[in-house]
């Protein structure tokens, strides 16, 4: 009963490689998300212009949506509930942006 989705899902097998005779190819794969090494950090750590144009287009698209709620409102229209959130939606794209333009995590473990 019920859906696919519902239900558990199944680990699936994959035969094992043969063993390997030179001691090179038996290393261990890191895991695909951990960096290789101590010293390589996240790539989107400190690239300020990576920054600069994802906040400013970041805030120019929350500054877009909240001006798009506003102008009927400027015609003297009430808002209704649609409306409010549009304009809170425009306004949290705005503030995402001013985040990622501040970057205060990456402030915070500045090595120098």
């Amino acid at each position: 009963m019920g859906s696919f989705l519902s239900q558990p899902v199944q680990p699936i097998k994959v035969p094992a490689p043969p063993e390997a005779t030179n001691s090179a190819e038996s290393l261990p794969l890191p895991a695909p998300g951990a960096p290789t090494s101590p010293a390589e950090g996240p790539l989107f750590n400190n690239c300020w212009s990576c920054r600069v144009l994802s906040g400013a287009g970041l805030i120019g698209a929350g500054g877009y949506v909240y001006w798009v709620a506003r102008r009927p409102m400027k015609l003297g229209y009430p808002p209704g509930p649609g409306t409010i959130t549009q304009m809170v939606i425009g306004i949290s794209i705005a503030c995402w942006g001013v985040v990622i333009l501040s970057d205060p995590k990456g402030k915070a473990f500045r090595v120098d």
